[in-house]
């Protein structure tokens, strides 16, 4: 590792049982050394990936969770998308 990435700064986080589950089911499957080897790699993916344009106004950490379905988080770009849907099914 180069010297300039001494990790200085400490971020925590809470998770539900379930969420922590699907963490460490993960973190076995691909045999992260650490949790936080873990999230940080899922963040590196993350912040690689496409698809997410911008949380909504008044949007509350609760409103993102890490396992069930994606649609619980509220996003401008989900939410156009569905009301385009929902108008093509009318």
């Amino acid at each position: 590792m180069p010297a300039d990435s001494t990790r200085a700064e400490r971020l925590q986080i809470m998770l539900t049982a379930k969420e922590l589950e699907a963490l460490d089911s993960w973190r076995f499957s691909v045999r992260m050394p650490s949790r936080a080897a873990a999230v940080r790699e899922l963040l590196k993916r993350g912040l690689a990936a496409e698809g997410f344009a911008h949380a909504e106004l008044g949007s509350h950490s609760r409103d993102f969770g890490v396992t069930g379905d994606s649609r619980d988080a509220p996003t401008r770009e989900r939410n156009e998308v569905e009301q385009k849907q929902d108008g093509k099914q009318k």
